[in-house]
């Protein structure tokens, strides 16, 4: 699943990179969506290579195909409809499918993420996994938020407590509940789509549910050891640094290691779940998912 610059071309590319050399090649099919947006707002989500929007197509902007919006029309349909709709198709035209992993970078991770306890029921007899790798915010599916904090102190740490290159929280810290005082300080950093209150009616399931489904789920989660700070290669400037983000950490790689920590101290997942920080890469799909962790969180020997 593509990012924000809806660069299909470089997500299909990665993904071909991660095939080569896994042994799964003669049994896989690889498939590269691309959400179309209008000519008029596309300069600024568009990357050379991937094809423009054609007539009849449904039509989503720059943003909206991020949290589940619907295309605009007479005949809308959210993003994450189809996504479930594109699975059908698939299931229809290979009849010998029986699993999909859907794999997302930055946006496209974002947008998987945020899905997962609102997807439609897979096709029959069919196995999914999730990839989710380097997004700019979580969904989260409770009202806390966990920060760094080292032994003694109550205020969050996030330069001092991770490790070098997100290798884990250093001697001495530990995961902690941010504050009520901290969380009121943020209206709104609960609501769609950084937690389930407030959820659009078009998304069909309560929170509860969503929950459920979601801790369920087959998740494997990716991080580039160096999508951190505001360095070369990033892609800090475009990182969403508003309240409610802001409150899962301060950049991609701590906003994944906390949420990781969340799923396992709140959250207690049943699904299948791995997390790997993988080193060298900052925010580049064509370093991540070709990885040695890449290719395991794809290919991986857990089915």
């Amino acid at each position: 699943m593509h990012g924000h610059p809806r660069d299909a071309n470089r997500s299909f590319d990665a993904a071909l990179q991660t095939l080569r050399g896994s042994g799964q090649a003669a049994q896989t099919l690889v498939v590269a969506p691309i959400f179309p947006v209008p000519a008029d707002q596309a300069g600024r989500c568009s990357t050379p290579g991937v094809p423009a929007a054609q007539p009849g197509d449904a039509l989503w902007t720059c943003g909206s195909w991020l949290a589940g919006g619907d295309s605009r029309g007479a005949r809308p349909i959210s993003s994450f409809a189809a996504l479930d709709a594109l699975l059908d198709a698939l299931a229809r035209r290979w009849p010998s499918l029986r699993e999909a992993t859907l794999a997302g970078f930055s946006a496209g991770a974002q947008m998987l993420q945020h899905r997962i306890g609102f997807a439609a029921d897979a096709p029959p007899g069919w196995r999914l996994r999730y990839v989710i790798a380097d997004p700019g915010t979580w969904l989260y599916f409770d009202p806390s938020r966990l920060a760094p904090v080292a032994t003694g102190s109550a205020t969050p740490d996030w330069a001092g407590c991770l490790g070098a290159e997100g290798a884990g929280l250093a001697t001495g810290c530990r995961w902690q509940a941010v504050p009520d005082a901290e969380l009121a300080a943020c209206p709104g950093y609960d609501d769609w789509k950084y937690g389930t209150r407030n959820l659009p009616g078009t998304l069909g399931r309560s929170a509860a549910e969503a929950r459920a489904r979601y801790a369920a789920a087959d998740i494997h989660r990716l991080e580039g050891a160096l999508d951190s700070g505001t360095g070369r290669g990033t892609a800090a400037r475009v990182l969403d640094k508003s309240c409610a983000a802001m409150l899962q950490g301060p950049f991609r790689l701590q906003r994944g290691l906390a949420h990781a920590a969340y799923e396992q101290q709140v959250l207690r997942p049943t699904g299948a779940r791995s997390f790997a920080v993988v080193p060298g890469c900052a925010h580049d799909v064509a370093c991540v998912l070709p990885s040695a962790a890449g290719r395991a969180a794809l290919f991986g020997t857990d089915r």
